[in-house]
């Protein structure tokens, strides 16, 4: 594996360590399919200074019978206090509480019956990040990552720390989607993402928005929209 992650065994996704930080035992937002009968899923997960509910909007723009959309919340609607871009252990213990919320999410669908490769994640800024950062440090096949605004996180990005041990996206489906000139995500970031997951075989595609600034682009819901389609092809 390539980072903090582990297999429970029945094709779940586990963090290696207990994590009793701010963002556990937070409400965790539904729409979509019930979860019952969902045969797909996907994990949204929002910016700074939003909620669940924010990014449940977003799921009804890109909806699809059969696929249910699981959005955690974030204590004080942030999951980390810095810059993206602090050296890491500053945003501790958010960045790492956030994750264990991912991780509990996908639990969610998996504990249902949903596969991990019908499982994706769509992240807006803050969210982006951590969505990045989660299929980063927990390479397997998953239905897809849709990146809005964000990247890996950290003050560098040293590809060694995620492709140790063979990790491998098999393919997952990748879309990163920024800003040239965003005021939060620098486009260098944006690229370094990119290396990085396509250097663990995920199926990437970058698009760099001419002056958008810091939203969301009719583009780019297309193409989660697409995304979510092919989870319930």
């Amino acid at each position: 594996m390539g980072g903090e992650g582990g297999d429970d065994g029945d094709g779940g996704v586990t963090l290696d360590y207990d994590v009793d930080g701010p963002h556990q035992d937070q409400p965790l937002a539904t729409a979509g399919t019930d979860l019952e009968d969902a045969t797909a899923a996907v994990v949204l997960t929002h910016g700074r200074g939003a909620t669940a509910q924010s990014m449940l909007q977003l799921a009804r723009e890109v909806h699809h019978d059969g696929v249910v959309f699981l959005a955690p919340q974030a204590a004080r609607r942030t999951w980390y206090p810095n810059s993206f871009l602090a050296p890491v252990e500053q945003n501790e213990p958010g960045r790492t509480s956030g994750l264990r919320a991912i991780a509990d999410a996908v639990g969610r669908a998996t504990d249902s019956g949903i596969p991990l490769e019908r499982v994706a994640f769509v992240g807006f800024s803050q969210g982006a990040c951590l969505a990045s950062e989660f299929v980063g440090r927990n390479p397997r096949r998953y239905g897809g990552l849709a990146a809005l605004s964000g990247g890996l996180i950290g003050d560098s990005v040293d590809p060694e720390d995620y492709l140790d041990d063979g990790a491998d996206l098999e393919g997952t489906p990748v879309f990163l989607g920024c800003s040239d000139v965003d005021p939060h995500i620098p486009e260098e970031r944006v690229h370094e993402t990119a290396d990085v997951l396509e250097a663990m075989n995920g199926d990437v595609t970058e698009r760099l928005y001419e002056g958008m600034g810091h939203g969301v682009n009719e583009d780019e819901l297309a193409f989660v929209s697409e995304l979510v389609a092919a989870l319930v092809d």
